[in-house]
């Protein structure tokens, strides 16, 4: 029996180990591939930042709502960190000056149109503008968004979860309007994939990748590129990510409890 006993001795030292090595770090892989179109024909980026730009709360397809909810969000305090000069009107924003000025019905027609057509009636944009403010607005759609979670090591003989490889991908496709025209002035897509391996049965998390597809898109909004791969080697946006993450909570039995002396 001792041959048994000091192999198993040996594999959950060997388990520890990995466990131990693999949890140390909490920064996912990730990488992002943009395709995005210059200013049109009269626009410049000099010239957009002058004025008020909203930030309509993105759309998406019927599979996928729910998701797409805080997208908007995520770009607002983007676009406040890296361009704090900026005047944003963010979507809590937006959605309280289309109350206060009516227009649920108008910007419900307004988004169901674009729904189904990537298209906005310049009347109802412009009403829907003057009411919030903004000179320029956001469009975001939520193309495609996937999270898997594949068991990488396994022993056998114990059914031991060693290891287990956690991805989400995400698609995102960002317009800015001109209301005054209805014309495009500026556009991107964005495919983001983001991994990670541990023993934790957590996912990676929307948030997570929704921070790295989104700072891509303003990172080449503001620097003009046109096709760009980023990676978690760019500081800034890798901060975005790890800045982000919440610490851990303490037990439940330690809530509420105080020193007694």
């Amino acid at each position: 029996m001792a041959r048994p006993i000091a192999h198993a001795t040996y594999i959950g030292l060997l388990i520890s180990a990995i466990v131990t090595s693999g949890c140390a770090s909490s920064l996912y892989g990730w990488d992002a591939r943009t395709n995005s179109t210059p200013f049109a024909p009269g626009y410049e980026l000099a010239t957009v930042q002058q004025f008020p730009i909203g930030l309509f709360p993105a759309v998406t397809t019927a599979g996928l709502r729910g998701n797409e909810a805080a997208i908007s969000h995520f770009l607002a305090e983007i676009l406040m960190k890296a361009a704090p000069h900026w005047k944003v009107v963010p979507p809590h924003e937006i959605m309280a000056g289309i109350n206060k000025h009516k227009l649920a019905q108008v910007y419900f027609q307004m988004r169901t149109d674009y729904d189904g057509s990537n298209f906005f009636d310049v009347v109802h944009l412009r009403q829907i503008a003057e009411a919030v403010g903004a000179r320029y607005v956001f469009q975001t759609r939520l193309v495609a968004f996937s999270q898997t979670m594949t068991d990488r090591w396994k022993f056998p003989p114990f059914n031991l979860l060693v290891s287990q490889t956690r991805s989400s991908n995400m698609r995102l496709i960002a317009q800015l309007w001109d209301v005054q025209t209805g014309a495009v002035v500026w556009a991107s897509l964005v495919e983001t994939t983001m991994q990670n391996e541990a023993i934790s049965q957590d996912p990676v998390y929307l948030e997570d990748v929704t921070r790295a597809t989104v700072g891509s898109v303003v990172a080449d909004l503001l620097s003009g590129r046109q096709s760009s791969k980023y990676t978690a080697v760019n500081k800034f946006l890798d901060d975005l990510i790890t800045e982000s993450m919440p610490k851990a909570t303490p037990d439940d039995n330690q809530l509420g409890t105080k020193d007694k002396k």
